[in-house]
């Protein structure tokens, strides 16, 4: 059905917003990152997470160490890279604008 995909094209494109936001906030495990993303409706599936965040990662955007665990293997844990950090500042005011267009737009007169 065509809508199904409009939608999944829309939260595509701001999925690596909500992954730099989420990160923002302070070094975060990738399991941690999934719940909020799952909890806010904006992904399902862990294999859509991972290769964005190697992605990010490559692109110096993040950066990551590992913790070790008490209850299990290290965790690696993502924090912003001073790079990151301007690039959310960016897409923020991207998102910001993008907002106020959409919603003049589509409101009614």
């Amino acid at each position: 059905m065509a809508i199904e995909n409009s939608k999944a094209q829309m939260k595509k494109g701001i999925l690596e917003y909500c992954i730099l936001s989420i990160i923002s906030r302070g070094e975060v495990y990738a399991s941690d990152i999934l719940d909020e993303l799952k909890a806010a409706k904006l992904i399902v599936v862990e294999g859509t997470l991972y290769p964005l965040l190697t992605r990010l990662k490559n692109e110096n955007l993040l950066s990551y160490q590992w913790v070790e665990s008490k209850s299990g293997p290290p965790r690696k844990y993502f924090q912003l890279t001073d790079e990151g950090t301007v690039y959310l500042k960016e897409l923020a005011s991207t998102w910001d604008e993008l907002v106020e267009a959409v919603n003049r737009a589509t409101s009614k007169k």
